[in-house]
């Protein structure tokens, strides 16, 4: 037997397209149309053996041979090993089940690379108040344009598309008059260009771009072809939006069941699994009572750890490079290294007040001082890191309960400070979730921090309450309030495959050394 016929050698396909139109007979068949089963001879009906074999190994139609053999024109079944229809065929097959969102964004462009033939996939989601496309998944860029690599409707080429509604192909796309340059892809390399909106319900839900290098353009089989890999995606990409009639809904206090996915800046990559808690500060009921002194070795032993935490901190960004950046933080070496405040804290505690009323006191002083000098953004920010320092070293010396977080939670808060590194860095977080109102400081204390990262959440505050189960996903920028059961099985699932990587490597590592 042949080796194209061989089912070990090539194994069938999953799924035959036939397409069936009636035909008349050819001259010499003996047939007609009476005797023929939709089209196909009576040679070739349920019942009957065909005269010869057919050779599955080719798709092209059989024309009549010497002997006057019937013609099979009329049921033309696609049974070759096409390469681009098998990709197709997998790609409905996988995008046809039940996933998680982060699976589909994953997997959906490293498939649609394979079958157009590109170098860059990238999936666009429409969020916000349905005007900004944001980048969510993607193949050929760096990991960090997730998340971070925007367009409002209507700019670039990709916004272009999703206005307009059409497929849009470019050969060079930078000469394109709506092109829109990101630097940092250098997609210099990759000018062929084309950019399908994802159609929803009355609405566009995102875009699907594929790039390649060279200027072969994509043809108008592609540009269909495209098109149609769009609309399973739009399921998916629907459950990426707070929807309408949820926003419009006001959350229950206590939590709640419902699932609710909140887009952000992805800032620190990986996906963590934990309960909600939100970040906090010494209570203003913690300066504790007027009489009593302050234990002046607690008080210097706070002193010593939070100077010896702030060095650590400022060797490791030297050590990751965000030495500039994270200059702020020798303005607080040089706080707490000041032996006038320090004098100032220890006078004030063996004055007879504790050591909360003595920090505060200092911190209000610093505070009326750079109030007084109006005008002085620089004393208005120093005075506030002094704030700062001053609730650290109190947490540090006389922990107060109400302030302190669940271990292995997700935090949620307005911005991270210094504090937090000092002090809830200590619960271990699994992960960190920041409204729209984090600064640049806070992106900083979030790499120093090192677990998965968001920030830019809006609404986080209104759909996540306290014990609330999340889902953090750093790598495409969600928190996911509510996840479902496959999502914790895929976040779990992964850490298992890491834990069993990490058990592996060293075992790895000694086969490939030489023997003796």
């Amino acid at each position: 037997m042949s080796s194209r016929t061989d089912p070990k050698a090539t194994p069938p396909p999953t799924e035959l397209e036939a397409i069936a139109s009636p035909l008349d007979p050819p001259p010499g068949a003996g047939g007609s149309p009476e005797r023929s089963m939709g089209g196909v001879p009576e040679e070739l009906a349920p019942g009957h053996a065909p005269p010869r074999p057919l050779d599955l190994g080719d798709d092209r139609e059989a024309d009549d041979d010497e002997e006057g053999l019937p013609s099979i024109a009329s049921a033309r079944i696609q049974v070759r090993r096409d390469e681009r229809l098998d990709l197709v065929i997998e790609y409905l097959a996988f995008v046809a089940k039940p996933m998680p969102l982060s699976l589909l964004l994953d997997e959906a462009p490293a498939r649609i690379v394979a079958i157009l033939g590109a170098d860059v996939a990238s999936l666009y989601l429409l969020e916000g108040d349905g005007d900004e496309l944001v980048l969510r998944g993607n193949v050929g860029f760096p990991r960090e344009a997730r998340g971070t690599v925007r367009l409002s409707v209507g700019q670039g080429i990709t916004g272009m598309a999703v206005e307009c509604l059409r497929p849009i192909s470019v050969v060079k796309a930078a000469e394109h008059e709506r092109y829109r340059a990101f630097p940092e892809l250098h997609e210099e390399r990759f000018p062929v260009f084309l950019a399908a909106p994802i159609l929803g319900s009355g609405r566009p839900l995102g875009a699907l771009v594929v790039q390649r290098a060279g200027d072969r353009a994509f043809t108008a089989r592609d540009v269909e072809l495209l098109m149609a890999l769009t609309a399973p995606i739009a399921a998916g990409a629907r459950h990426a939006q707070v929807l309408d009639e949820l926003r419009e809904r006001r959350r229950r206090t206590g939590g709640g069941t419902r699932k609710v996915t909140l887009p952000g800046l992805p800032v620190v990559p990986g996906r963590a699994l934990g309960a909600i808690a939100a970040l906090r500060r010494p209570a203003s009921s913690s300066l504790g009572p007027r009489h009593g002194h302050g234990d002046p070795k607690l008080l210097r032993l706070a002193f010593d750890i939070a100077e010896k935490a702030l060095i650590d901190l400022n060797a490791r960004a030297a050590r990751r490079g965000i030495a500039e950046d994270a200059a702020f933080l020798s303005t607080y070496l040089l706080m707490i290294g000041d032996g006038r405040l320090r004098a100032r804290a220890f006078e004030l505690a063996a004055s007879g007040r504790s050591i909360a009323q003595a920090l505060g006191t200092v911190a209000r002083e610093v505070a009326r001082a750079a109030n007084g000098i109006v005008g002085d953004p620089f004393l208005q920010e120093r005075a506030r890191d002094i704030e700062d320092l001053c609730d650290a070293i109190l947490m540090l010396a006389t922990p107060d309960a109400r302030a302190e977080l669940p271990s292995k939670a997700v935090l949620v808060g307005d911005q991270l400070t210094v504090f937090d590194l000092l002090i809830s860095a200590r619960a271990h977080p699994v992960g960190v979730a920041l409204s729209d109102r984090s600064g640049p400081r806070s992106h900083v204390l979030l790499q120093l921090l090192g677990v998965p990262s968001i920030m830019d959440v809006a609404g986080a505050f209104r759909w996540a309450s306290p014990g609330d189960v999340a889902l953090l996903d750093a790598d495409h920028g969600f928190l996911v309030i509510n996840p479902s059961r496959a999502e914790v099985a895929t976040v779990r699932a992964a850490r298992r495959n890491a834990r069993a990587s990490q058990e592996l490597a060293p075992e790895d590592d000694g086969e490939d050394e030489p023997a003796g």
